[in-house]
């Protein structure tokens, strides 16, 4: 298999070799560390059961890489398991409990979820295959990060690999309607300053600049973490988010962020009455060519084949210093689980999901891809093109930020209240840094006590 090394990319620091220290009561770590590990996985007949959230068109995808990996291994056998992205996740610890339970999971990022598993001993350290495969050399840093963990299951970001990311990425950034900036003469923005200029002159003709909800809370944020990444070096945020608790959040670009998000709001740039605009409906006025611009999660929109050809997706570089930070990572990570008979076979698996074939597979059924950059890019869709580009950008950068809810398990619903408040005009953008600051240090107190 060719190397997986993205553009400029970091290797994962030393802490992936092999032989961490004993794990904390109930953890895994020191077992899987020294048990034999190989990559021979030819022989007897092997069924692997994987159970993950990927339906309809995504779940195609899936499909075309389980039947890549059984041609290539024809004594392995896939058996899925698919249920939507909340069932799997609120049921995914006592499934991974079960002796007959799944093989691999796709498990969510941070403390309560994949945290919480490694803590617990649920799945397996792979540390072993990480060496053996080459993933801490080939997977960049920013993105190893997201699912590393120390046994103990008290430090993210650091220490041992417990998941492996597959080969799609989901990103945060600007998408813009084409059709309406070449009707008023205004070219794609290239930075935020491009942005407030076209935004500017989008208002003066009568249209809505950008497209925007801010009822559901959790779903308002998104704004909010595309314009920080603006701001702060990425190792700031991610360093703020893996809570080694050495940066405040005043370092992390939220005020900044918070700042030009209200002076947005003031301007009048937002779709008249977001305050009691839901989510949904947000999209589908951007979709319908009501606003010229939205801040959103990659793969949240659906696009038509007619919208392919006029929408299109940009990673503003920051303010100052022109990099290109962003959060990012991948669409799902896998894990394998401890009472799995056959681990060696599953980190083949895991292997293969990470490939080249899983990445170009995921362009072809219009997805975004991660992990490589040589890749045939569909010339009928210049949407995914645009997006492809942007992910590059990121690649070139080495400049992913983890999600900034996974701070804490509350930091999501905290912030976004405190958005819905500034927007409201009843705090400002410190007051709503604070309020972050305050989460922050309660869930630090409390991983202090174990």
């Amino acid at each position: 298999m060719k190397k997986r090394h993205l553009v400029g990319a970091v290797a994962l620091a030393t802490g992936l070799a092999l032989g961490l220290a004993a794990c904390a009561p109930g953890g895994s770590a020191a077992a899987d560390s020294s048990r034999p590990v190989s990559k021979d996985v030819s022989g007897k007949d092997v069924t692997l059961k994987i159970l993950d959230f990927w339906q309809n068109d995504e779940g195609k995808w899936m499909d075309s890489v389980v039947s890549a990996f059984e041609k290539q291994h024809p004594n392995i056998t896939i058996k899925r398991t698919t249920q939507d992205w909340g069932q799997v996740n609120n049921t995914v610890n006592l499934r991974l409990a079960d002796p007959n339970g799944p093989d691999i999971a796709l498990v969510n990022n941070g403390w309560s979820a994949m945290g919480t598993l490694a803590k617990s001993g649920r799945i397996l350290n792979l540390d072993a295959y990480s060496k053996l495969y080459g993933w801490d050399k080939e997977i960049p840093d920013t993105i190893a990060r997201q699912t590393q963990f120390t046994s103990d299951g008290k430090q993210m970001g650091t220490g041992s690999l417990y998941a492996t990311p597959a080969a799609r990425s989901s990103l945060i950034g600007l998408y813009y309607n084409k059709s309406m900036l070449d009707e008023l003469g205004l070219a794609v923005p290239k930075t935020l300053a491009d942005f407030e200029k076209d935004a500017a002159a989008i208002k003066a003709a009568g249209k809505v600049p950008i497209a925007y909800g801010s009822l559901d809370k959790g779903s308002s944020t998104s704004i909010l973490f595309a314009t920080q990444n603006l701001y702060a070096p990425a190792d700031k945020i991610g360093d703020f988010v893996y809570s080694n608790g050495d940066v405040p959040i005043t370092d992390t670009g939220i005020v900044q962020a918070a700042t030009d998000v209200k002076k947005w709001a003031d301007a009048g740039w937002f779709t008249p009455n977001y305050a009691g605009l839901q989510y949904a409906d947000a999209q589908n006025d951007f979709l319908s060519g009501n606003a010229a611009f939205r801040f959103e999660y990659t793969g949240s929109l659906a696009f038509s084949d007619a919208q392919k050809q006029t929408f299109g997706y940009v990673q503003l570089p920051q303010v100052e210093g022109g990099d290109v930070v962003g959060t990012g990572a991948s669409a799902a990570n896998l894990a394998i689980s401890a009472k799995s008979k056959n681990p060696d076979a599953a980190a083949a698996f895991l292997d293969f999901m990470a490939s080249k074939t899983a990445a170009q597979e995921a362009i072809d059924h219009g997805f975004l891809p991660l992990l490589h950059s040589d890749l045939n890019i569909p010339t009928g869709n210049p949407e995914l093109a645009s997006e492809i580009t942007a992910q590059q950008s990121l690649d070139k950068s080495n400049g992913y930020t983890p999600y900034f809810d996974w701070s804490t398990p509350t930091m999501l619903d905290t912030i976004g209240g405190q958005l819905q408040q500034m927007l409201a005009g009843q705090v400002t953008p410190k007051q709503l840094a604070d309020a972050g600051q305050k989460d922050y240090d309660a869930f630090q107190a409390e991983r202090a006590k174990g």
